[in-house]
């Protein structure tokens, strides 16, 4: 963070010093929200959880090195104490268990810290802000940008899917003077989320990806979820201020955004559309053994060939996507292709894809799951095991969350597309309505299919079933939890394996 001292940071949130905490004292560390992560000189954040209440952990986090706690009422140690605000509706799982509103107040505060500090970055030190959002495909973007960025300048972006109320702003103020970019990934649960977020860390590039049916019961239609992710280009400063609107031309719904944005608008599509006003398109695109995308890249001003070290064809628009948000901050085409080539995942449990010294692979994308990313990644692994002689695929599949009224529907299509690339073994995760409606549609189509309650009998019955050779997916909604599968697969016999993750200390 940008040094600030108490004072001036209890100014900035309108709060007021508490508990010894003197006005003078900067703020040298990072301001986070778990007391076991502080460093000396650091701010503690006191958040209200499901178990637990920041508050009562400021004097741990003091004894760790926290010269001060936002906070929202008094606690025994040096603090910030933040004003009160207005209930809020938010569905946000910050807001569950804060019934006296302290969780709404810190989290307040801290955009206000985060919006000074971007400011501050961006008008005294030239930052640029880049944001970008989709129903799909979002983090591994997200990824995407950082790795080309950074070769740049340095560049902050987010940890995981840290995309919301309280990850945009956490990370917003790892800016410092030094920091070329900041790297804002924006999710919306509702119309005005993301607008809220862009008021934060207002961006002067913005890219939309797609409006898929993620969330689907929060939003009640497409048009809804347009309609909140075309927030984000709205936000975006006029042409002649330097914004640029990056939209996916092979999406009409984002493709449409252009009509509601001041900023230049370039698009990009896999689908060769050169003639239809794509600034960035791909072609000649090949699939390896383990489905790994090649490509060419084209710009206006010339092409170059992109090998990219992630895995799923659905990955080829996420590239595109990066690429042209790096060029219009002012990369050259060429070097934007090379860093592509050497990317390699960056977010944990994305498209992890690692083969045991047995030649098991195991596809390990169970952070999230919706319609659009479940398809894709069942394509890709029916691509893998049809690479190798006499191997069987299994799905390994929980639920998807947050689809609404449409979601037996949703998973009973999940059977259809198991069948549609011949996957040969479905083992379906927890005895609820969705699994079940994907079980029923599975036995249907002729898949192999078990049924089991929990991720131990998953990994029970794999590891008497799967033998050297065979692919495993292992997906589903982050509440399910499914990781641990692949962790246990992986810990199993895992030998030497071949890792495609690189965690990233940036």
């Amino acid at each position: 963070m940008i040094e600030l001292t108490l004072g001036e940071i209890a100014d900035i949130v309108g709060g007021r010093l508490s508990g010894g905490a003197s006005p003078d004292t900067p703020v040298t560390g990072t301001v986070e929200f778990d007391s076991r992560a502080i460093t000396p000189g650091g701010l503690f954040l006191a958040l209200p959880g499901a178990r637990v209440d920041g508050h009562e952990f400021a004097a741990a986090a003091a004894e760790k090195g926290a010269v001060a706690t936002l906070a929202a009422r008094e606690v025994d140690a040096p603090a910030i104490i933040v004003p009160a605000v207005p209930g809020t509706d938010s569905n946000a799982d910050i807001y569950a268990h804060d019934p006296e509103g302290h969780g709404a107040a810190v989290v307040a505060a801290l955009s206000l810290l985060a919006r000074h500090v971007v400011d501050l970055a961006t008008g005294e030190h030239g930052l640029t802000v880049v944001a970008l959002t989709g129903s799909a495909g979002k983090t591994s973007t997200k990824d995407f940008i950082a790795t080309v960025l950074a070769t740049a300048g340095e560049t902050v972006a987010p940890p995981g899917s840290f995309n919301n109320e309280v990850g945009l702003p956490y990370t917003a103020l790892r800016c410092t003077t030094s920091t070329d970019f900041l790297v804002a990934e924006m999710s919306a649960r509702g119309i005005g989320h993301i607008e809220h977020l862009t008021h934060i860390a207002p961006p002067r590039i913005g890219a939309v990806l797609n409006v898929g049916s993620a969330h689907l019961g929060e939003f009640g239609s497409r048009e809804n979820i347009a309609r909140a992710k075309g927030e984000l280009v709205e936000a975006l400063p006029p042409a002649d201020q330097g914004g640029v609107a990056v939209l996916n031309a092979d999406d009409p719904f984002v493709n449409a955004m252009a009509e509601r944005t001041r900023a230049r608008v370039v698009r990009f599509s896999v689908q060769n559309q050169q003639g239809r006003g794509v600034d960035y398109w791909a072609s000649d695109v090949v699939l390896d053994d383990v489905a790994r995308a090649r490509f060419i890249l084209h710009t206006r001003e010339g092409q170059w060939p992109v090998r990219l070290q992630v895995f799923g064809a659905h990955q080829v628009p996420n590239a595109l996507a990066a690429a042209a948000v790096a060029v219009e901050a002012g990369m050259a085409a060429a070097d934007v292709a090379e860093a592509l080539s050497r990317h390699a995942a960056a977010s944990a449990n994305r498209m992890d894809v690692r083969t045991r010294a047995d030649g098991v692979t195991v596809i390990n994308d169970s952070y999230n799951a919706n319609p659009d990313s479940m398809r894709a990644a069942i394509a890709a692994l029916a691509y893998t095991a049809s690479a190798r002689s006499e191997s069987i695929s299994w799905a390994v599949l929980g639920q998807m969350a947050e689809l609404g009224g449409e979601a037996t529907g949703a998973h009973s299509d999940l059977g259809l597309q198991l069948a549609k690339y011949h996957i040969q073994g479905l083992v379906a995760v927890g005895e609820n309505p969705n699994t079940l409606a994907m079980v029923e549609s599975a036995r249907e189509h002729g898949v192999r299919t078990h049924l089991v309650a929990d991720v131990d009998a998953a990994v029970e019955l794999l590891r008497g079933e799967i033998r050297g050779g065979d692919v495993v997916l292992v997906k589903a909604s982050h509440s399910d939890g499914l990781w641990r599968a692949a962790e246990q697969l992986l810990g199993s016999n895992s030998g030497d394996s071949q890792t495609a993750r690189i965690v990233r200390g940036r």
